[in-house]
């Protein structure tokens, strides 16, 4: 039987991406979309997909559940919604699949208990490219070695958040190899505030926003007379979708959420 799904945010770029994957794809079903504002009944309606994309479009999440009950929401909004969504997804018994970033760690803790407590499936992906995942996992293990490391993160300039959740989810593995300190000279001054960049546990974290970009960024681990650079770019945003139809088959399977790729891709 097909995986019922829904999509919050399918007017957006990685939206319509997720729309038209999903839609091809024959072990799922689009049922439904949920949207912000009204924007017509069915997406057909926004001029952003073809006439036979006839999935319904609600403004409510109980209001979608009630009448199209989907087993997978797959969120791609922004930080300001995508706690709310995901909280009140896993109160309806529907499974999230998140690739929207801005959690803060109390509300990944709450939201960690809820899943468990209630025994259903959520995956917080911040990054759903594959390559971005090794990168990851790369840079973790290379730390134990080279523990002075700076990160710079590059996305296009209508990203909302920054660090990215791909560098702060960086940052943490890496944090899990590194022993906390400072990097660079002691008596080290901004002369420009901001110019180190961001500070976790002693790394810096860079956040470059243009237009142009998609998703890029390179860890730097540096050494006595040498420089590792672990980087990997999304060119586009087909990029993402294998990691979108793995964690949406995966989360079907769960009990609890997953916080990142890595744990699901085996």
């Amino acid at each position: 039987m097909a995986i019922r799904v829904a999509i919050a945010g399918a007017r957006g770029r990685m939206g319509q991406e997720a729309v038209h994957t999903v839609m091809k794809n024959s072990e799922m079903q689009l049922v439904s979309v949920l949207d912000y504002k009204e924007i017509g009944d069915t997406l057909e309606a926004t001029n952003l997909f073809p006439p036979s994309y006839t999935a319904p479009v609600f403004t409510n999440l109980k209001d979608l559940h009630a009448k199209t009950k989907p087993d997978v929401l797959v969120d791609l909004t922004s930080p300001e919604s995508v706690y709310q969504h995901t909280k009140q997804a896993l109160e309806l018994g529907i499974r999230p699949v998140v690739g929207t970033t801005g959690f803060s760690d109390e509300e990944l803790s709450e939201l960690t208990r809820f899943a468990k407590e209630k025994k259903i499936g959520c995956i917080i992906a911040p990054n759903f490219a594959v390559g971005a995942v090794l990168m990851m996992k790369f840079a973790e293990q290379a730390a134990k070695y080279l523990p002075d490391v700076e990160i710079i993160e590059m996305h296009h300039d209508q990203k909302l958040d920054a660090p990215s959740g791909t560098a702060m989810k960086t940052a943490h593995l890496i944090s899990q190899q590194r022993p906390v300190h400072e990097q660079g000279h002691p008596r080290e001054k901004e002369t420009i505030k901001g110019a180190r960049g961001a500070d976790y546990d002693g790394m810096r974290i860079h956040s470059v926003r243009l237009p142009g970009l998609v998703a890029h960024q390179q860890v730097l681990l540096g050494g006595e007379g040498q420089l590792l650079t672990i980087r990997h770019d999304s060119f586009n945003r087909g990029s993402f979708m294998s990691g979108v139809v793995l964690s949406i088959k995966t989360v079907m399977t769960l009990e609890e959420l997953v916080y990142g790729l890595e744990h699901i891709i085996g």
